[in-house]
């Protein structure tokens, strides 16, 4: 199906993104635009939402916009840093597992992935189920590209957005899951994206959250206290469950193993 968005300038404006750009066998470049007249390029299946001003970024974020990033991220450390970070065998499959008990995706239904890197997660759920509907969005367009190499590799169409997640460019009650995996630690403002995320997710979604908790060893506490020069925040599980009850969620779900924590939030 068609995926109507949100102009990024005009908040009552709708935008339509047509069927064949999510098609990522084939090749698409074109302009989409609102009623109002904003226009936006599509370039090889990815829509941008930006312009060309300059964002204050994080060396965190920042680094997210780097060729070398983009094509190491997955296999060399996404892959491995669970097992890393939790201090024991942790694979990919049980991520996955996780992933689809908790959203558990439907046929039809429509799901987005918040700061996407690689599409990941959107991967994932298409191989889950193919035809279930997914946005995979991301402010760097070297993640999108690498995301859309992968995703026409694996056959998983879906949609690749650069776009702001401060300013999600959807109508309210648009999704019936969200996913977001280790972007909050890098987030300058976790809570406006939490609340955005929280806007656009039906009454009955589910969102599936990955992100890193501070650790209990103090020679680690002193790592992560240095990695916050780079723009990453750590917080307790209590502290990261508060704010996603400040936000408007509910933890329904949650499992934690060395500093990494998996949650099923759901609208409060």
């Amino acid at each position: 199906m068609a995926l109507e968005i949100r102009s990024p300038k005009y908040e009552r404006a709708a935008i339509t993104i047509p069927t064949e750009v999510a098609q990522l066998q084939k090749s698409f470049n074109g302009t989409v635009c609102s009623n109002k007249g904003d226009e936006y390029p599509i370039r090889d299946n990815i829509t941008d939402l930006l312009d060309e001003e300059t964002i204050e970024m994080s060396w965190a974020q920042s680094s997210n916009h780097w060729r070398l990033t983009a094509t190491l991220y997955e296999e060399i450390w996404r892959k491995r840093s669970l097992s890393i970070l939790t201090g024991d065998e942790f694979p990919i499959q049980k991520e996955q597992q996780l992933l689809s008990d908790w959203l558990n995706p439907e046929r039809g239904k429509l799901y987005l992935d918040i700061g996407c890197s690689t599409a990941l997660y959107g991967r994932l759920l298409k191989k889950e189920e193919p035809n279930c509907e997914v946005v995979s969005l991301d402010f760097s367009h070297q993640m999108l590209a690498e995301a859309r190499i992968k995703s026409e590799a694996e056959q998983a169409d879906q949609y690749l957005l650069r776009a702001d997640a401060r300013h999600l460019p959807f109508f309210g009650a648009t999704f019936d899951g969200i996913t977001m995996g280790g972007t909050l630690n890098e987030l300058t403002d976790p809570t406006k994206v939490l609340y955005e995320a929280r806007r656009v997710i039906k009454k009955d979604g589910v969102f599936f959250m990955m992100h890193l908790v501070k650790a209990d060893a103090w020679y680690a506490r002193l790592l992560q206290d240095s990695a916050g020069f780079g723009g990453l925040t750590f917080w307790t599980v209590d502290e990261s469950n508060k704010m996603f009850s400040q936000t408007g969620f509910e933890v329904a779900e949650q499992f934690s193993k060395g500093i990494v924590c998996f949650t099923k939030l759901i609208p409060a």
